[in-house]
């Protein structure tokens, strides 16, 4: 089919959609498809939501601007994990000030709420999570928070499959000494 332009000149049509109805690539689908677990990932090593989604929006750029670097047919995921742990190590060391003097804006949410045992049970466990070292806060996210087999984990971090064990035995002992501590003190 021909169209006609003002003059009656005929131009070819083409076919040619505007970017918002063109259907998304398999990159970007299986890309929105992992968000919720990259965000948990990075909330778990950030601790902060803000921070996490800083985090997370930092890692998409990244993938975004180096899509043609993975490879169809290998884990997005595994690649996804890796961009944002290298993300963290970049922020961490561009941070001059870690610590904050207030108290997280989720402490308060649920004051007088019948679930406030559990608020106060999740708050203690994320100030926990954030005492830790960065390196077994990864180890924490990748294998506990969201579940990956070592084996992946160990690949994602690029540590050999013993070093990733005993980092994971380590955290968890810190993890433990650290909530029995804060189980003493609280009244």
């Amino acid at each position: 089919m021909k169209k006609t332009s003002g003059e009656g000149i005929k131009i070819p049509a083409t076919d040619v959609y505007p970017i918002s109805m063109t259907p998304p690539a398999p990159f970007h689908t299986e890309l929105a498809a992992l968000l919720p677990r990259l965000r948990r990932f990075a909330r778990t090593i950030a601790w902060h939501r803000e921070d996490a989604d800083d985090l997370v929006q930092t890692a998409l750029e990244r993938a975004l601007a180096r899509s043609e670097q993975w490879q169809p047919g290998t884990r997005l995921d595994s690649w996804m994990f890796r961009i944002i742990k290298n993300a963290w190590v970049d922020e961490v060391r561009g941070r001059i000030r870690r610590d904050r003097v207030l108290a997280p804006e989720e402490a308060g949410e649920h004051v007088g709420d019948g679930s406030a045992e559990a608020q106060q049970q999740r708050i203690a466990i994320e100030q926990a999570i954030a005492m830790l070292s960065d390196d077994h806060r990864v180890v924490i996210g990748l294998v506990l928070v969201d579940g990956l087999p070592y084996k992946e984990a160990a690949e994602i971090l690029e540590l050999p499959m013993g070093t990733l064990t005993s980092r994971l035995v380590r955290a968890r002992e810190a993890l433990q000494a650290l909530l029995s501590d804060q189980a003493r003190t609280v009244p």
